[in-house]
């Protein structure tokens, strides 16, 4: 790949929290161009059809979010350019696959994602992700990045998921996330006692003795990341939290939480101990609260506790806590 370097567009790669061979540059004269236009000048030897695959895929962000082809420029932002291999062209045929719908209109469409299935495609996972499953359920998706879906989530993470139908909820949403609008909380369980209630305010960025992970880093050295967080439970060693997410880091509620010593259960690659009955990270994305992107209406989404987190709560007894029992608030700050 060949990059045109001027006056307007000084590329250079960097190490970024999402990708660490990103490009990243400032547009100072494409106010007013379409983003794919506007790339495909700078990026030689890469066609503009192929940089607008890039774009549905969510590998163009602007000021660190994601944007549709035909977004015009406005000045001076931030793009950032994840080029994908040429095998990324897979992603986009539809594969077949049951979806748990928790609710769905013309603008939205919220599923709860099960253990073990892989968001978005990325290298090694080009099939058989949930955007290849929605390809398949909603071809009209095929139109948007990502084929519409919001936010992520881990592959052993469970829980609810926006897709946006269409690209003015798409674009409302990702407004709205950005914004901190959208309320997301997930209940962990983690080894160790944890205090009753607690805020976690620590930038996240990839780890530099493991490029693998992520880690709390110095300040300039990562994206800031905020977690909120409210005991439920507590007992045979472990504690039931509650994670309220203001920022949207990769894996942002297993850094933080490991980076005060008590890292989820099953989650080794953070330092959780393995357990014959949590087979995985012990996560799950229990409830969303939202406008809707037209309607303005407050939705308030939950999900049940999967049967192996159930089990696991059972095994230690422990009671199996309700999406709407704590909501977590500020309180002490954490590094």
């Amino acid at each position: 790949m060949t990059l045109q370097s001027s006056a307007d567009a000084e590329p250079r790669r960097e190490p970024s929290g999402n990708d660490e061979a990103a490009l990243r540059f400032e547009a100072r004269e494409g106010r007013g161009l379409r983003i794919d236009r506007f790339l495909a000048t700078r990026l030689q030897d890469v066609s503009r059809s192929r940089i607008q695959r890039w774009i549905e895929l969510g590998a163009v962000c602007v000021d660190s979010i994601p944007v549709l082809s035909k977004y015009r420029l406005r000045g001076p932002e931030l793009i950032e350019v994840s080029p994908l291999p040429s095998d990324a062209e897979q992603a986009f045929e539809p594969d077949e696959m049951p979806l748990s719908i928790v609710y769905e209109d013309a603008d939205l469409l919220v599923i709860d994602k099960p253990v073990g299935l892989v968001v978005h495609p990325a290298p090694g996972h080009w099939r058989g992700t949930l955007m290849n499953g929605i390809l398949s359920a909603r071809p009209d998706s095929a139109r948007l990045p990502r084929a519409g879906i919001i936010h992520r989530l881990d592959k052993d993470t469970s829980g609810l998921l926006m897709i946006a139908r269409n690209e003015v909820a798409f674009e409302r949403l990702t407004a709205a996330l950005a914004a901190r609008s959208i309320h997301r909380r997930y209940v962990a369980v983690v080894e160790g006692a944890t205090e009753a209630q607690f805020s976690i305010d620590a930038p996240i960025g990839r780890d530099p003795r493991d490029r693998l992970r992520m880690a709390v880093v110095p300040e300039g050295r990562g994206k800031p990341a905020q977690t909120q967080v409210i005991r439920l439970s507590a007992g045979a060693g472990v504690s039931v939290v509650a994670c309220q997410l203001q920022t949207g880091r990769t894996h942002q509620i297993r850094v933080h939480l490991a980076s005060l010593g008590h890292p989820l259960v099953g989650d080794s690659l953070y330092g959780g101990r393995a357990r014959a009955d949590c087979a995985r990270q012990a996560l799950h994305a229990w409830r969303l609260d939202l406008q809707h992107p037209r309607t303005g209406v407050h939705l308030a989404l939950s999900s049940a506790l999967p049967n192996d987190l159930r089990m696991l709560l059972e095994s230690l007894g422990l009671p199996v806590p309700a999406p709407d029992e704590a909501e977590p608030s500020v309180g002490k700050t954490g590094r």
